[in-house]
């Protein structure tokens, strides 16, 4: 079973930076696709950024530019590097793999983990 523990987030004023890390056990880390995904309150989970397995990369709209998504395949990691951050960034972000594109893509996932606050405020 996949375990994914996301961490980094916290309060920023608005145009700084953050870095949010995901650790993943539980899958074949070189073999799966990655995604960072967004919750606001009372909105939709969103997909922010994905990566695939190759190290290609896909961003929403909305961050393209300020936001960058990679990953260390040694360490089981996936990091989200988050600068110009907006207050509309403000949501709880979460992680998830999978060996498909389209569930990336779709975020249909079963499961989560608990996800980490990004709060963007004067």
């Amino acid at each position: 079973q996949v375990q994914l523990v996301e961490s980094g987030g916290g309060l920023v004023q608005p145009g700084g930076s953050l870095r949010l890390s995901c650790a993943v056990s539980g899958s074949i880390f070189s073999l799966s696709h990655m995604g960072w995904y967004r919750q606001a309150p009372g909105k939709q989970r969103e997909l922010v950024a994905a990566i695939t397995r190759a190290g290609n990369t896909n961003y929403a709209d909305s961050v393209k530019g300020r936001f960058t998504i990679s990953k260390d395949n040694a360490k089981n990691l996936v990091y989200l590097q988050m600068n110009s951050l907006k207050s509309e960034d403000t949501a709880v972000y979460y992680c998830n793999v999978d060996s498909y594109w389209s569930r990336i893509l779709e975020a249909s996932f079963a499961s989560w983990g608990q996800g980490t606050q990004v709060t963007v405020s004067s």
